[in-house]
């Protein structure tokens, strides 16, 4: 695969924002994206309604947050822009719900690219389709909005449709609605982000970190010293050498830690990170790629999500979540969500 090269777009001054004043924008889902996407429309003077099963508690929160609420297809009826804010395994029976019954004119739209990418979502060609997803967690999403700043987003034009520009302009509105638009909007497509975003969760956010985290802190406790101390040593302290990663990039952050720190960067990185870990990612990406990563997910939920259930369940009884809680106590600050 070649280089592609990334086109970024900013509206700081807002002007993007236009094609959605006077036009409803119907939310599915009121969970970890669609809560702050709704809040941070709303914010932006933009009239939201949200769409989810009836008596579900994500339709009363919503209703508490003081968003009118309607079933799916009730709500999908009534938009402009219909933004599907649900997991990647229900999107598809969402999609079937919704797709019907929305206007000829309005566009569809998703937080990510998974069900575009691996086939769950079918349309007739006058139908237009985009994807804004936000490079970070809805609390994040949420988090930046309120201070006047934003998060990274991949947009892209899935379906142009019938009316490809403003199928585009309602894109970039969405985008704007949430605050991408302050920070940045990279064109992109469907398949680029669902790819990139399945692998690098596997690799380094979610899979390869907690893993590097438990077996270090396995380490460090079955030579005898306290599970405390390890905690803070191997997980703890993550997060402020991540922030200046995040703040300066690598570089950056080498520059900011000690000299002996910094020695052990190379010292030990290419232990660890060796031939065999980067044979193994490039596995793991060939499985996205492939196909065959999300079919186990899909499979997995098919049989009510039982290998999530089960890790969830081993995680939390892992002894370092003892001595987690013991550190986390030491700072009450930590842990209260920012519900804005």
């Amino acid at each position: 695969m070649g280089r592609p090269e990334c086109q970024v777009l900013q509206d700081s001054a807002g002007l993007w924002l236009e094609p959605l004043h006077g036009q409803t924008v119907a939310i599915i889902g009121f969970g970890n994206q669609g809560r702050a996407h709704a809040l941070n429309l709303r914010d932006s003077g933009i009239r939201v309604i949200v769409g989810g099963r009836t008596g579900s508690t994500a339709r009363a929160a919503a209703r508490l947050a003081g968003f009118e609420e309607f079933d799916a297809a009730d709500a999908a009826s009534k938009a402009a822009l219909v933004a599907i804010c649900v997991p990647d395994h229900v999107a598809g029976e969402v999609w079937a719900t919704v797709q019907p019954a929305m206007r000829a004119d309005a566009v569809a739209g998703f937080v990510c690219g998974a069900p575009l990418r691996y086939g769950l979502v079918t349309a007739p060609p006058e139908r237009g389709i985009v994807m804004v997803a936000p490079k970070g967690p809805g609390a994040t999403l949420r988090m930046r909005f309120t201070m006047g700043q934003g998060i990274p987003a991949l947009l892209g034009v899935h379906a142009p449709g019938a009316h490809p520009e403003r199928t585009r302009a309602l894109a970039l509105a969405w985008a704007a609605g949430i605050g991408c638009g302050r920070s940045g909007v990279i064109e992109s497509t469907a398949a680029i982000e669902a790819e990139t975003d399945l692998f690098g969760e596997q690799t380094v956010l979610c899979g390869g970190m907690v893993h590097l985290m438990q077996a270090a802190y396995d380490a460090l406790v079955s030579a005898g010293y306290p599970p405390e101390i390890a905690y803070i040593e191997c997980i703890h302290e993550l997060k402020q050498v991540a922030d200046l990663v995040y703040e300066h990039g690598i570089a950056g952050m080498r520059d900011r830690i000690s000299p002996t720190a910094a020695f052990g960067i190379d010292e030990a990185g290419p232990v660890v990170v060796d031939e065999r870990t980067r044979a193994a990612m490039q596995g793991l990406l060939g499985r996205v790629r492939d196909g065959s990563f999300f079919a186990e997910l899909m499979a997995d939920q098919r049989h009510g999500g039982r290998r999530l259930r089960e890790g969830r369940a081993a995680a939390a009884a892992k002894p370092l979540e003892d001595a987690g809680r013991t550190v986390r106590a030491m700072m009450p600050w930590l842990g209260q969500e920012n519900h804005r």
